[in-house]
């Protein structure tokens, strides 16, 4: 009934995945190099309170990385049939 079992190589990770980790980790640097630079004066963003500062301050590298997957070239998957890619 079913033709032969189909086998997929590993796939390579995709550009957008390296892209998004690497846009992760120099944010995650810059904000953190922020928070040592001013250690003196806990208090980042004044007009937040303090817990609303803790979940703002993460969305610079969570926005880098959204922006470096969106625009790294999407890896094709030459193992895969032409209708799957």
């Amino acid at each position: 009934m079913h033709g032969e079992p189909v086998s997929y190589s590993k796939p390579p990770t995709e550009a957008k995945v390296k892209w998004a980790a690497f846009g992760t980790f120099v944010g995650s640097v810059a904000a953190t190099a922020v928070l040592q630079a001013v250690d003196a004066d806990h208090s980042l963003i004044e007009v937040l309170p303090d817990w609303l500062e803790a979940v703002v301050i993460p969305l610079l590298p969570t926005g880098i990385s959204w922006v470096a997957g969106w625009r790294a070239r999407h890896t094709a998957r030459p193992d895969l049939p032409a209708s799957q890619r």
